[in-house]
Parts: structure tokens; C-alpha cells; sequence
């Protein structure tokens, strides 16, 4: 059995920059993937998935798609960008067990989560999503897969919409090989229907995009940042996972999350919030001062962007 990433790295070390990876095109050329599978803990892998936008140097695989192995079969978590990005995790898949893939899990309805969902269900392995996240895929599936289309020119391949066939509203537990497996919405996040896998004997929690590392998180339109951070504190903390595969970047511990999702959450609302306090409008808003989080991936992309929607936000509050 391979060394875990945890074995090898300590989990405070997880945070240096040089594991960021942004400015790298790709880490793994021979394959669709961005980088490598790596077994986390023992029969818990994960391809971390670039730090940068998707574009067509990455093929999409800008999250983390991971998999679970147990005697009865294998989970995966994300179906990935494209049915090109679901096949080479199945190529990886084959390469560390004979066991089938039995179930795949989506963690929202973004489209790295489930653009690769026709190529799991052309084998007859069934996909399971939140409702909302399906609702999402249902709304939205067609703008998704051509905005994927766009950036990814050939390697779209024959990628196609596929909602889930299974759905769950709160939990939805699956017991293989003696190991018992919780896929919980704990509460609004990031994207509508977001997911967390939770395998309590093992103490890992496979996040889901409640939880960033190593790069700037985007706010959405329709996201509730108080919510997020609710959501966080109340229901996510509780269950003190020690090893936490987040939706981005790679696995670290809980704290070293909270540092760079809630507490990012927390200090933009209260820069934005003094700035309404002081009668700022949306255009100042945008200007705030967030230099204490320049050294993230995507700081560029998102900085401005989030303010502005969190400004947005909080004015109604």
C-alpha cells in the first residue's frame, strides 16, 4: 500500500505555498487528470485538482475528485468535468483495486461535479446528488455544459448532461465492506445542495466545497455567506473530523480550513459591513481591503467580485 499523504506530509505543513498550484499547467500529462490520485488515509484517495480557473490546460479538473475503496465496492466522490475526466479516474480506479464502482456522489450541481455523470451511468453505476443540486443540474445543466464546451474545445468530447438518478434531502447512509458511509447536506454553503461524505470510523470527511484551501473561494450570486458560516459553526465543527479532503486544495485538517473559508467569510463581511456602516455604496465596496488574503490562488479573479456580492448581500441584511 502506498504511503498516505498524511503519513508523508504533516498536516500543518499542508498550507505552504508550494502546494499551490495556480501558475502549474498540469502535473500529470499523460493523463486527462491534473494531478495523480494520492491515498489521504489508507483506502481514501483523492485527485487534487488544480488551484487555477478550469481552461483547457487543466481540462476542467480544478476540484478534488476522490474515491473511496472497500471490499464491496468503490465510491467515487464527483464525476468530474467531462466523460474524458470520469474515465481517466476510472483508469486510476482499476489501476488500485479489482472492486467495481458502485456508487459515484456528486457534491453540488457545479459542472466538475457532474458534467461526467453520463459516463458512470453508461456503465449502470448510479449517481446520487442532493435535490437541490439536482434541481440546479435540471435549471441550469445546458448553460453548464456549453460553458465547459467553451473552454475545453476537444476534450468535451461527448459529454452530456445527466442529472443524478438517486437523490437525498438530508442524509443518505450506504454500509459496504463493514465501512459506513454518511453523505449529509449539512445546511446552505457555497452552491445549492451541497455535500459532505462523512465516514465516522476513519475520522475523514470528504467536504465538498463548505470547504476551500489553498485558493481564493468564489461567492456566488445566490450564495448566503451567513448562512455559510452558520452552517459551519453549527453543524460542520461538531463532528471534528481529523482529515478533511475540502472541494479545493489539498487535505489538511479542519482548522487550517476554517482559517481560509470561515474566517475569510467572517473578516470580507466585516470589512463590507464597516463600509456600509460608513454609507459606502457598491462601487466603493469593491475597493475593500482584502490584502491579507493576496497570497491565495485566484485572488485576482474573485477578490473584487466577492466583495461586490457580499456588499450586495449584507445591504438587505
Amino acid at each position: 500500500m502506498k504511503t498516505p499523504l498524511f503519513a508523508a506530509l504533516a498536516v500543518a505543513s499542508l498550507a505552504s505555498s508550494v502546494l499551490a498550484s495556480e501558475d502549474i499547467a498540469d502535473q500529470y500529462p499523460q493523463s486527462e487528470l491534473y494531478s495523480k490520485p494520492v491515498e489521504v488515509i489508507p483506502h481514501v484517495f483523492s485527485a487534487i485538482g488544480a488551484t487555477a480557473p478550469p481552461g483547457y490546460d487543466n481540462a476542467g479538473h480544478n476540484n478534488n475528485l476522490s474515491f473511496i475503496v472497500t471490499s464491496e465496492g468503490v465510491v467515487v466522490i464527483n464525476a468530474g468535468a467531462s466523460n474524458a475526466l470520469a474515465a481517466a479516474l476510472h483508469a486510476e480506479i482499476k489501476a488500485e483495486t479489482d472492486q467495481p464502482v458502485v456508487l459515484v456522489i456528486n457534491e453540488n450541481g457545479q459542472g466538475h461535479a457532474m458534467l461526467g455523470n453520463g459516463y458512470w451511468r453508461d456503465l449502470g453505476v448510479d449517481v446520487l446528488a442532493h435535490e437541490d443540486a439536482i434541481a440546479e443540474v435540471q435549471k441550469n445543466g445546458d448553460f453548464i455544459l456549453q460553458r465547459m464546451q467553451s473552454y475545453n474545445g476537444d476534450r468535451a468530447g461527448d459529454t452530456r448532461v445527466e442529472p443524478a438518478n438517486l437523490s437525498f434531502a438530508d442524509s443518505y447512509e450506504v454500509t459496504l465492506g463493514g465501512v459506513d458511509i454518511q453523505v449529509l447536506h449539512l445546511g446552505p454553503a457555497h452552491d445549492p445542495g451541497d455535500t459532505q461524505v462523512w465516514i465516522p470510523q476513519w475520522q475523514i470527511m470528504i467536504a465538498g466545497d463548505i470547504a476551500f484551501h489553498e485558493r481564493m473561494l468564489p461567492i456566488f450570486p445566490h450564495t448566503c455567506t451567513s448562512c455559510w458560516m452558520e452552517t459551519w459553526v453549527d453543524k460542520l465543527e461538531p463532528l471534528a473530523p481529523t482529515y478533511v479532503i475540502p472541494g479545493h486544495g489539498h487535505p489538511t485538517n479542519l482548522a487550517q480550513l476554517r482559517r481560509y473559508t470561515y474566517d475569510y467569510l467572517a473578516d470580507l463581511r466585516a470589512k463590507v459591513g464597516a463600509h456600509i456602516d460608513e454609507g459606502g455604496d457598491l462601487a466603493g465596496a469593491y475597493y475593500v481591503d482584502q490584502e491579507a488574503w493576496r497570497g491565495l490562488d485566484t485572488f485576482d479573479e474573485l477578490a473584487t467580485k466577492n466583495a461586490g456580492r457580499v456588499f450586495e448581500e449584507m445591504e438587505w441584511e
